[in-house]
């Protein structure tokens, strides 16, 4: 059987017709009696959206196009538009495998002992007095306060709620009308 869309058909004026068939000798006695009567009347071999002669046609025209390249993509400029990023990265994958497996690999005696900030230029902070007498970070600066007006008397502070039982007064349960739902 050959693939889905590729099978004989009859053209007449220049229309195709309804008959198909995989051999084009399925079509042969059709097609002589509609040559009777449409004199222009053709069999042609219909694959891969085209129109051809014969299947040989059709093959040879597939095989001299050639099959699509892994680096084919649809639309105008054939390429992944991605793979840029997947190269970068690879690069930058390989590059720290390269320093990691040098530093691994380093002589004895060209390796540092491992410090603390090691590489870095700047010269180290003296260290900062902790606790409560040290100065305050700049951060740690309180707010000025507004000074309370004279005109108006500060209130006296509240009293705490006095503890222990509390009356409280019975409120009956609300009673919903029933009614339809929102």
């Amino acid at each position: 059987m050959p693939p889905r869309y590729a099978y004989w058909t009859i053209i007449a004026g220049g229309l195709p017709t309804a008959f198909r068939a995989a051999v084009r000798e399925e079509l042969l006695p059709t097609f002589q009696r509609i040559k009777e009567k449409h004199p222009d009347a053709q069999m042609k071999y219909f694959a891969r959206g085209k129109l051809w002669e014969s299947q040989e046609a059709a093959r040879t025209a597939e095989h001299r196009q050639g099959a699509r390249g892994r680096d084919w993509r649809p639309g105008g400029d054939h390429r992944d538009p991605r793979q840029k990023f997947v190269d970068a990265k690879k690069q930058r994958n390989a590059a720290h495998r390269k320093e990691r497996w040098e530093r691994k690999n380093a002589p004895r005696r060209e390796r540092k002992p491992w410090v603390r900030g090691q590489g870095t230029e700047d010269p180290q902070q003296p260290p900062r007095p902790r606790g409560p007498n040290r100065e305050p970070k700049p951060s740690e600066d309180p707010k000025p306060t507004r000074p309370p007006d004279e005109e108006q008397p500060t209130p006296p502070p509240a009293e705490p709620p006095e503890r222990g039982y509390r009356q409280r007064r019975h409120q009956p349960q609300r009673r919903f009308s029933k009614g339809p739902r929102r």
